[in-house]
């Protein structure tokens, strides 16, 4: 008798073992992202990314590199472009890649960062672009982002 109960709180513990094991992993879930949540962070990434910029971009003047109130040559364009803008803003978007969207504005938030993306190579096709032309390849997508709730991501 005392083999059989054996037996069967073995079984019993098998079994429960494998119960376990058959359930959802809530490892592999995902969390619904909310809106706010979703702001907060890509605010975070864009505040970090801006500082980031700003903090090259006054380096780069330090140096001497402009002359103020006077707009930069293509040459100076180029080099802000090449070396300060696109890399932090490149970072950036691919940090907010990385964010999980909010659940039914995953088309929304994927056309501002689409939109962001084609400013990146406009400006890489025309690094003069940023400094020249009336409105910069962001002017339309920093709109865009304002308008969802990325307001620091849309600052000019």
């Amino acid at each position: 008798m005392k083999i059989r109960i054996a037996a069967l709180l073995t079984a019993v513990l098998v079994l429960g073992a494998i119960a376990a094991g058959c359930g959802e992993d809530d490892s592999d879930s995902t969390a619904t992202v909310t809106k706010a949540q979703f702001l907060k962070q890509g605010n975070a990434i864009c505040a970090a990314g801006n500082k980031e910029l700003d903090e090259e971009f006054e380096a780069f003047n330090e140096d001497g590199h402009l002359k103020e109130n006077q707009q930069p040559s293509d040459a100076e364009a180029e080099e802000i472009a090449d070396t300060i803008l696109l890399p932090a803003v490149t970072e950036q978007l691919d940090e907010l890649r990385e964010l999980d969207a909010p659940e039914g504005e995953e088309e929304q938030v994927d056309e501002i960062l689409s939109e962001a993306e084609s400013a990146v190579e406009e400006v890489e096709d025309d690094p003069a672009s940023i400094v020249t032309e009336a409105n910069s390849p962001f002017t339309r997508v920093n709109k865009m982002a304002r308008e969802y709730g990325l307001s620091v991501c849309g600052e000019e």
